[in-house]
């Protein structure tokens, strides 16, 4: 169960390393303005606001990849949960206050991920 835990983790964190990668440097391109449902202009006015979710967005990857690797499973079990609800939090309220799919799309992965976490505990 723990390879498998950590398959859900590793999808997580790379989710939201793509999540980084279009906010941050393709936030005005047709890609990221069908993926998060916005206009050229909009994307425009808000680069630097969408730049800084972001880095959030890596901050969480980073997190996560982190729990992966570290050498005491201990803490990186500890690392794992802390930062997949720091995700189902985010997810949450993004579904609560701006778009509902967020809850589906990263929320659900999330949960999934740590469910499977505490499983292999």
């Amino acid at each position: 169960m723990a390879i498998i835990s950590a398959i859900f983790v590793a999808l997580v964190a790379a989710e939201h390393v793509y999540i980084l990668i279009l906010e941050m440097f393709l936030w005005t391109t047709p890609r990221a303005l069908k993926a998060f449902g916005t206009t050229k202009m909009f994307a425009e006015e808000s680069k630097s606001l969408a730049a800084n979710q972001g880095l959030y967005n890596g901050f969480l990857a980073a997190g996560l990849i982190w729990g992966l690797l570290h050498p005491d499973a201990a803490v990186g079990h500890q690392l794992q949960l802390f930062f997949l609800g720091c995700v189902l939090v985010a997810a949450i309220y993004g579904g609560i206050t701006a778009k509902r799919s967020i809850l589906i799309v990263q929320g659900l992965p999330a949960l999934i991920a740590m469910v499977a976490v505490l499983v292999a505990g």
